[in-house]
């Protein structure tokens, strides 16, 4: 976890219970905002997306299109 989320977190405790749930509405507006249809990726998300695609390119993993599925 960033250090700006830790610190976003710690200013939601803070606020009453009515203001934290107006603003978690407020934060999933803005992530639908960003990515309306959840298909981007964040920072974490791509570099374990990278690694298990460089295990693939090694020959760690085997490829659906591989197997006989018949």
């Amino acid at each position: 976890m960033t250090q700006t989320i830790q610190e976003s977190v710690r200013m939601l405790e803070m606020l009453p219970e009515s203001e934290q749930e107006f603003a978690s509405q407020f934060i999933k507006r803005l992530v639908l905002a960003w990515d309306p249809d959840f298909t981007k990726l964040t920072q974490e998300e791509r570099e374990r997306l990278e690694a298990a695609e460089q295990r693939i390119d090694n020959g760690e993993y085997v490829k659906d299109s591989d197997i006989k599925w018949d």
